[in-house]
């Protein structure tokens, strides 16, 4: 198992040094998720965090009406987890579930609680990461709210472009808040 993309991953926020990165990647455990497996599921309590190795994962919760929404897709070299469950305790809304065949690199919250209580960069890296997740979330908003959903579908094509062509039409169409049908007219129009 290669844990280099976890490392520079780790190294990109230029909080931790290069031992407290060692000492965080032999902490994890790798795990292989198949297809359509899930991460977590409504109503667990989430009790690690995944970095990303390979695969894609959505991120979704069941509607009233019944319909699943999917509201985040994970790709590699990225940190996942149920964010507010890991954070509470409290069983989580949403599911996580891997679109492909999926590899992660686990870590314990008592591990990652373990590192914070030992060392301040840990925390500093913590609030690091929260203060991420939460301009993600805002960006998400901002873009669901004033973009339209073919410059939504360009700007995640744009990033992850081999990646965009295997998630199912169904939960790209979820993700970017349009129909199925008018997905397949933007992904027309790009075509020509």
């Amino acid at each position: 198992m290669n844990l280099d993309s976890l490392k520079n991953h780790l190294q990109s926020f230029h909080v931790l040094d290069d031992h407290e990165i060692d000492d965080f990647a032999q902490q994890t455990t790798y795990k292989v998720l198949p297809k359509n497996d899930y991460f977590i599921r409504e109503g667990e309590i989430c009790k690690k965090i995944a970095f990303v190795l390979s695969g894609t994962l959505r991120s979704y919760f069941t509607s009233v009406k019944n319909e699943e929404i999917t509201y985040c897709i994970t790709f590699p070299n990225n940190l996942m987890t149920a964010y507010s469950s890991f954070l509470t305790a409290q069983p989580t809304p949403e599911n996580i579930q891997a679109i492909t065949e999926t590899e992660l690199l686990l870590i314990s919250k008592e591990k990652v609680n373990a590192l914070a209580s030992q060392n301040l960069n840990w925390t500093l890296f913590l609030k690091t990461i929260a203060e991420q997740q939460y301009i993600e979330l805002e960006k998400r908003i901002f873009q669901l709210q004033k973009g339209d959903a073919k410059q939504r579908y360009l700007d995640l094509l744009t990033k992850q472009p081999e990646y965009v062509q295997k998630i199912p039409l169904q939960y790209l169409a979820s993700y970017l808040g349009i129909t199925q049908r008018h997905l397949s007219r933007i992904r027309r129009e790009i075509a020509f």
